[in-house]
């Protein structure tokens, strides 16, 4: 075989691009209930055979996560016997249903546009099936990058796919606003403790028809990526597992060239004798640290901002709730950015530290608004963007790429599986636990107080998750997958 001698930039960077696109569809159905949650649930409110509860709204908001966390803990498996192209691709037929599903739950069994039990059981089914290609792709899509890129670039570009994640959620936010047109949210009124109504001067075609074109439109991007993945490699360190170290070094060569390849496949077998070892074979710390970064990057509670974006705005007296979510976006993309072009040169702990500070102030910002009377709406405003920028140049994207490349190539696929489980595992907690608790009334200060509270106990979250960096996180900035496994084995003592 004829291996290249000199590799190829632009190769890499085209099948991290299609690796990439797992990321948009990440963020794309993870966020695209911004904009559709408020139209779903006018819609179910009319249901005759049951009431629809805030309780219940916010589990249905958040059933995809359910998804989310068994396409995650499956994700190990379907790396290690199908292999991360195969599974990306498997990934993308689920977001592919799951958005067409969601368009129009009705299909074969129910009455179209008749709110039911059973036809909220089939919507959350469909959204818990594209759940699935979310958790596959959460965990895969970074490991594969990580599995391609050089040493030297694998940050930057592992970095790229959570650009991709909030790139998907700035699409959908752009999307959900073009759906909605001079169409208006529905006004929902809450009539007891629990219960809620449509007022009568809603938009119908919102309730009836809006949320279905925002949750199908993500078909259009599922299918491309679909395609666009069967036309990639398979990544080298999984092929050198199997034993197919020809492909592997075909792979390396068109990346790197075939001299830096050789000593990469070199490196790889050194540390993959066998296929795989037991999850704990490099002591409890690595897994520990590797589930504690997914614990705090979803306990410090950004995607109950990103999740219900347009109801925070309009509590906090926005006129234009919809717009200040697309302004948020912009404002996500830029600081996702400064990680994109830092991460190398910085350093992976130093930005998850200042970018834990950075959201304490912010979330704190917005608690001690709602608990001081009086203040002016922009000061929430601005401080819900300082935490959101904050995570955006931190726990966003650093987050994925220590979890892409901390752990040894023999335990990648397990160690990987679990940390995103746990990760998708606390999202459902943060997601479905915000409504009833940013509505939580005390005394005079009636709402205001769920307000403060969420804010301030994501505050005090942020600042454990800057000491649990400093004290535990490895810097694993210039050092290869390789040298990851040494450094957990000398740790180990083993």
């Amino acid at each position: 075989m004829n291996y290249p001698q000199n590799g190829s930039k632009t190769y890499l960077f085209s099948i991290v691009l299609v690796a990439v696109l797992g990321g948009l569809l990440f963020g794309y159905d993870t966020a695209v209930i911004s904009g559709a949650e408020k139209g779903l649930q006018a819609f179910f409110l009319g249901a005759k055979d049951f009431v629809y509860t805030d309780t219940i709204h916010g589990i249905t908001s958040s059933s995809a996560l359910l998804g989310c966390i068994i396409g995650s803990a499956i994700s190990g498996f379907f790396a290690s016997y199908f292999g991360r192209k195969r599974s990306l691709a498997i990934a993308g037929v689920f977001f592919f249903l799951s958005a067409l599903g969601s368009y129009c739950p009705e299909f074969l069994f129910y009455e179209y546009g008749a709110p039911s039990a059973s036809l909220l059981v089939a919507f959350n089914i469909y959204r818990i099936l594209g759940g699935i290609g979310v958790g596959l792709a959460s965990a895969i899509c970074p490991m594969y990058i990580a599995e391609v890129a050089p040493s030297n670039m694998r940050g930057t570009l592992v970095s790229w796919n959570q650009f991709a994640i909030i790139f998907g959620q700035l699409v959908v936010y752009f999307v959900n606003f073009l759906i909605l047109g001079d169409h208006t949210q529905p006004v929902i009124e809450k009539i007891s403790e629990t219960i809620y109504q449509v007022h009568g001067s809603s938009d119908e075609w919102t309730i009836r028809t809006g949320w279905r074109y925002m949750f199908g439109s993500e078909a259009f991007v599922a299918g491309i990526f679909t395609v666009l993945v069967c036309l990639v490699p398979e990544s080298p360190r999984y092929l050198a597992l199997m034993g197919k170290d020809e492909k592997a070094l075909g792979v390396l060569s068109h990346i790197n060239g075939y001299e830096k390849a050789k000593e990469i496949l070199r490196q790889i077998k050194e540390t993959t004798e066998v296929k795989s070892e037991k999850l704990f074979s490099f002591g409890v710390m690595v897994i520990f640290v590797g589930v504690m970064l997914s614990v705090f990057q979803q306990a410090v509670g950004i995607n109950a901002v990103l999740y219900y974006a347009p109801r925070i705005f309009e509590s906090m007296g926005m006129s234009d709730p919809m717009m200040n979510t697309v302004y948020m976006g912009i404002v996500n993309i830029t600081f996702t950015l400064v990680a994109v072009f830092t991460v190398e040169k910085l350093g992976r702990k130093p930005l998850l530290i200042w970018g834990s500070i950075g959201m304490a102030v912010g979330a704190m910002g917005v608690a001690l608004s709602n608990l001081v009377d009086g203040v002016a709406p922009i000061v929430p405003v601005l401080s819900i963007m300082v935490y959101s920028a904050s995570f955006m140049f931190s726990w966003g994207p650093i987050c994925w790429v220590l979890i892409a490349e901390i752990f040894p190539n023999t335990i990648r696929s397990a160690a990987v599986a679990i940390a995103v489980a746990f990760q998708w595992i606390f999202n459902f907690i943060v997601s479905s636990s915000f409504v009833p608790m940013y509505n939580m009334t005390l005394g005079d200060m009636g709402d205001r107080f769920g307000h403060m509270f969420a804010y301030a106990l994501y505050g005090v979250i942020c600042i454990i998750a800057a000491w649990f960096v400093y004290t535990l996180v490895p810097e694993t900035k210039g050092k290869t997958l390789e040298d990851m496994t040494n450094l957990w084995r000398n740790r180990s003592g083993k």
